[in-house]
């Protein structure tokens, strides 16, 4: 059986719900993963030779990229199942080439992606990624089927969806928890700015984009089908009224902590950011594994429609599409930040 996976990664909902294959298999079957990304060269291009010369600086944030937060994302994904992982990002503009390469020096022993076209193989674009490693590569590859090959390929885009806005948010909280150990550990002052930055993750983005969709899109719909799900979604809803004071208690105990950067007040710190974990972990799991499966029952192709409408294309004019392309770009400026890799 096979004991060591890769599974490439990329910056689109559709890979969260690759990951999500590949971490679940792998759990069935006691392996453990690889993950990689390739990230385009872009140094190699005009507009990177003259970032170069004229700010290094903006220079190494622009060639980083966003693979820390790609990668991010799967990291947390294999965590929430206990699943081993380590992930490697690599620069190449022949992805398959990263892909291949990675896994022999890895000493994988399968691959695990995803057909982008319909209906399996016979569906796969000429010249797609898959395709390449499965005609170069000696070693097994499990193609997994995505959202166009899909029953419901609205209800899998929408789903795929809201579990990235979950592993986003909790790829931060493990950014935090990473630096805060770095902090005591080395005994180092913390970052002023990447705890502002991502306290204000953690109040915009909740608060602004991804609580409201829930509530509007998912909560509202499910009400009243079943006495269980009211009950749940009255406690997410309670969760929801309970997070900014949860988050207010970690930006005090970041400022008293900026005003005294001593051993007590990290420790401080540490217990104000280890309850909000708790408290996200916990909220996210009962969506993901009783309201999830419960919309899945419920819900129509309609619903599914507009719902993932609203998490990816952001129809509804109160969830515009610049504010969520913001949100994406300050998630990845913070994992360079936090550099967890």
């Amino acid at each position: 059986m096979y004991r060591h996976i890769l599974v490439p990664v990329e910056g689109t909902d559709l890979s969260i719900d690759t990951v999500s294959k590949a971490v679940e298999f792998a759990k069935k079957i006691g392996a453990r993963i690889t993950f990689v990304h390739a990230r385009s060269d872009f140094g190699a291009t005009d507009g990177g030779a003259l970032v170069h010369a004229m700010s290094p600086k903006d220079y190494a944030q622009q060639e980083a990229g966003s693979a820390r937060a790609i990668l991010a994302k799967g990291e947390v994904e294999a965590q929430t199942f206990g699943v081993p992982y380590q992930s490697i990002a690599k620069t190449s503009d022949r992805p398959y080439e990263v892909i291949i390469d990675t896994a022999e020096e890895q000493d994988c022993d399968l691959i695990f992606m995803a057909s982008h076209g319909k209906r399996g193989l016979k569906g796969l674009f000429v010249g797609s990624q898959t395709q390449k490693v499965l005609a170069h590569t000696t070693i097994p590859v499990l193609v997994s089927s995505v959202e166009s090959n899909a029953t419901s390929p609205e209800m899998n885009a929408a789903i795929s969806a809201i579990k990235g806005e979950h592993r986003s948010l909790a790829a931060v909280i493990k950014g935090l928890q990473h630096v805060l150990e770095q902090a005591r550990v080395t005994q180092l002052p913390l970052n002023a700015r990447l705890l502002r930055a991502m306290i204000l993750y953690f109040r915009r983005f909740t608060q602004e984009l991804h609580h409201p969709k829930e509530e509007e899109y998912l909560f509202a719909r499910l009400r009243g089908k079943s006495a269980e799900a009211d009950k749940v979604i009255g406690t997410l809803e309670i969760q929801h009224v309970a997070e900014p004071t949860i988050i207010a208690a970690i930006e005090a105990a970041v400022d008293i902590y900026l005003a005294a950067p001593n051993a007590v007040n990290l420790g401080s710190l540490t217990l104000s950011v280890e309850k909000y974990a708790d408290h996200i972990w916990g909220h996210m799991t009962l969506e993901e594994k009783e309201i999830l499966p419960d919309c899945r029952r419920h819900f129509t192709t309609s619903d599914w429609k507009e719902i993932a409408n609203a998490f990816l294309e952001n129809g509804d004019p109160r969830f515009d599409k610049d504010r969520d392309a913001d949100f994406d770009k300050f998630f990845e400026r913070i994992m360079n930040l936090a550099d967890i890799g």
